[in-house]
């Protein structure tokens, strides 16, 4: 059976962590690099939108999270987490947290993109100009990179669309170049 069918059957055609049934699609847990069961969660895209852009958060949405973090499935419990982490300023979400319990494996990758930290403690990556990279962005390689361990190079100039940050270094981030999944580091990209 198919990955899609799979996680729709799981969420019963609805969003995981909304129940919204319109829009669907596949979201993959950073920082797994697998779709698979234990990654993914059937998301809407009102969900997708503000997991992707913390600026678009309307804090009113996620109380639908009072009844999907206590899934049995751990992706969604990890996104619940998640939002709920980065909405605890509001002051009802930390009530969720505080009620929420997760095995220490599933707990620490949770954390694992940084959700949960305070700010002062969060890794920022930031290109060649000193403009904050996020996950999800895009950016312009700006010299020829030699790709280590293969005989590629990454030319100037070239597109790297939906980068994904390295959660213990800012200064490297990951991408895709000629279908290939590289690190790169960030001294040598600009943000499109």
């Amino acid at each position: 059976m198919s990955l899609d069918r799979e996680l729709n059957k799981r969420a019963d055609n609805k969003c995981e962590l909304c129940a919204n049934t319109e829009h669907l699609e596949i979201y993959t847990l950073e920082p797994a690099k697998d779709k698979s069961l234990k990654h993914s969660l059937t998301v809407c895209k009102t969900c997708l939108t503000q997991i992707e852009d913390p600026e678009q958060t309307d804090p009113n949405h996620w109380r639908c999270l009072n009844d999907s973090m206590w899934s049995e499935h751990q992706p969604v419990q990890v996104m619940a987490w998640r939002m709920l982490s980065r909405l605890r300023k509001e002051g009802w979400p930390q009530d969720l947290l505080d009620m929420m319990y997760l095995e220490d494996e599933v707990l620490e990758f949770a954390k694992a993109t940084g959700e949960g930290e305070d700010d002062a403690d969060k890794l920022i990556h930031r290109d060649v100009n000193g403009v904050v990279l996020e996950a999800g962005d895009s950016v312009v390689l700006i010299k020829d990179l030699k790709v280590k361990g293969s005989s590629m190079v990454a030319k100037q100039g070239t597109a790297v669309r939906r980068i994904s940050l390295d959660h213990e270094n800012a200064d490297y981030i990951e991408g895709k170049v000629d279908g290939q999944q590289i690190v790169i580091i960030t001294q040598y990209v600009k943000k499109l």
